[in-house]
C-alpha cells in the first residue's frame, strides 16, 4: 500500500531560517509532476528579526513555483514587476518557463500577529513543450479555491481535478493538490485516477494500513491501491500527486529536461541575463559555485520557492 515514507529533513534558506525538506529525496526525486517541497514554520521571531527570513532575488527556469500559507504573509516581488503579499488561504502561483527571478521578503510586523508564520512550498515540473513558455504569475483568492466539509473533515483544492472539485488555477498537466484538515477519528481516501499519490503530515498523526505516520513524513502510495488514512488526533495533511512527466534534472533552483539547459541558466544567471525584479533589485542571490557534483544533484535549492 506504501511505496515510501519520506521523513522531512532540516535544510537552511537563509540564516537562521531553517524548513523541513520533504522532496527531492534521493530514492524520490519526484511525485508526479511535483518536484520539490518545502515546509517553512512555524516561525516565532520577534518583529526586528523579520528581515533575517528574507529570501533574496534568485532565478528560476523550467517550473511553477506555488506558495500556500497556513499564518502570517509573504511579499512576493518578481522581474515581471509583479508585488503581490500572500496570505493564509491564497495561492501564488509563477510559472518560471524560459526565466525568472523573484524574491520573498517579511516586511510587516503584522506577519507575526494572530499565529506564527508557516508556509508550503512546491514546485510543479512543466511538460517539456512548456518549459521554453514567457514567465507568468497569478494569484488566487480563497474563494477562488473550492471548499469542502463533512463530518471531521475539512477540504480545500489548491490546484488540479480532485473529487470532483475544479478551479480556476492554471496547471499544465494532470496533478492534485489539497489541503486537508481532519479532526480526531475521521477517515479519508486519496484521489482516484492518478498514477502517482501521496499524502504530506503536516501536523498530528495518522494511521495508515494499521500503522501510525506522524508530523513532517511524506506517505507515497502504491498505485492502484485505495488506501484509508485515519486521522488519530487533529491532523493537517497536503495531498499532492498526478501523472509523471518524466527525468527532470535539478540543480539549484533550476529544473529543466535538458542537462544542457540547466548549464545555459547557470551562465545566464551569472551574466545578468536574467533580469531582477525593478522593485527589489538591490541585491540578489549568486550562482553557488560548487563543482564537485553533477547537475541533478547539487547543490541544494535556496530558495523557498
Amino acid at each position: 500500500m506504501l511505496d515510501l515514507v519520506i521523513d522531512a529533513r532540516s535544510a537552511s534558506i537563509s540564516p537562521g531560517f531553517d524548513v523541513r525538506r520533504i522532496l527531492p529525496y534521493r530514492l524520490r526525486r519526484m511525485l508526479g509532476p511535483f518536484v520539490f517541497m518545502d515546509h517553512a514554520g512555524p516561525v516565532n521571531v520577534a518583529p526586528e528579526q523579520l528581515p533575517n527570513l528574507d529570501v533574496l532575488p534568485h532565478p528560476h527556469i523550467g517550473l511553477s513555483t506555488v506558495s500556500y500559507l497556513f499564518g502570517g504573509q509573504v511579499t512576493h516581488r518578481d522581474s515581471l514587476g509583479v508585488q503581490q503579499i500572500i496570505r493564509p488561504g491564497e495561492v501564488n502561483w509563477m510559472t518560471a518557463g524560459s526565466g525568472i527571478a523573484h524574491s520573498e521578503r517579511f516586511e510587516d510586523p503584522a506577519t507575526l500577529a494572530g499565529g506564527a508564520l508557516e508556509m508550503i512550498q512546491t514546485w510543479v515540473a512543466l511538460p517539456e513543450a512548456d518549459e521554453e513558455q514567457a514567465p507568468t504569475f497569478a494569484n488566487y483568492q480563497p474563494q477562488e479555491l473550492p471548499i469542502f466539509t463533512d463530518t471531521g473533515v475539512w477540504m480545500r483544492l489548491i490546484a488540479g481535478d480532485a473529487f470532483g472539485l475544479k478551479n480556476d488555477v492554471k496547471t499544465h498537466s494532470p496533478l492534485f493538490y489539497l489541503h486537508v484538515v481532519l479532526q480526531a477519528g475521521a477517515r479519508f481516501g486519496l484521489p482516484r485516477g492518478y498514477p502517482e499519490r501521496g499524502a504530506y503530515v503536516a501536523k498530528g498523526s495518522v494511521e495508515v494500513g494499521g500503522r501510525r505516520y506522524t508530523a513532517g513524513q511524506l506517505l507515497v502510495f502504491t498505485p492502484g491501491q485505495d488506501p484509508v488514512l485515519i486521522a488519530q488526533e487533529a491532523s493537517t495533511l497536503m495531498l499532492l500527486g498526478g501523472e509523471p512527466l518524466g527525468e527532470r534534472f535539478i540543480w539549484w533552483n533550476f529544473v529543466s529536461s535538458r542537462r544542457e539547459r540547466i548549464e545555459q541558466a547557470k551562465a545566464d544567471w551569472q551574466a545578468g541575463r536574467i533580469a531582477l525584479p525593478p522593485n527589489d533589485n538591490a541585491e540578489f542571490v549568486p550562482l553557488p559555485q560548487d563543482k564537485s557534483r553533477p547537475a541533478g544533484s547539487a547543490p541544494s535549492p535556496q530558495a523557498l520557492s
